[in-house]
């Protein structure tokens, strides 16, 4: 029964040099990174101008969902810009 957690391995790695094109979807995913980045920046900007408003408006609805807009813009950035030590520690491989 124990012999099921004990199946051989594959000796399946991943490689760098396996397909070609592989150096030009790195440059596309850095692109996108770059632009979930910029769209953050910019959500964090339009999210603090609505809390600023809101604040000075007496108006909490608005004020809250300006604080909230900040805080999930700022998580979405920091996820975008740590993917790659996050996907680097948990597959545990050397990338680059």
């Amino acid at each position: 029964m124990l012999s099921f957690f004990y199946l051989q391995d594959p000796g399946v790695t991943p490689n760098s040099n396996g397909l070609p094109g592989l150096p030009a979807l790195r440059q596309i995913v850095g692109a996108l990174q770059t632009f979930g980045l910029v769209i953050c920046v910019a959500a964090f900007v339009i999210a603090a101008a609505a809390w600023a408003v809101g604040s000075f408006g007496n108006n909490s609805h608005y004020a809250g969902r300006g604080k909230l807009g900040c805080l999930i813009a700022a998580g979405a950035a920091i996820l975008i810009a740590s993917a790659n030590p996050i996907i680097r520690f948990f597959s545990g491989i050397q990338i680059g």
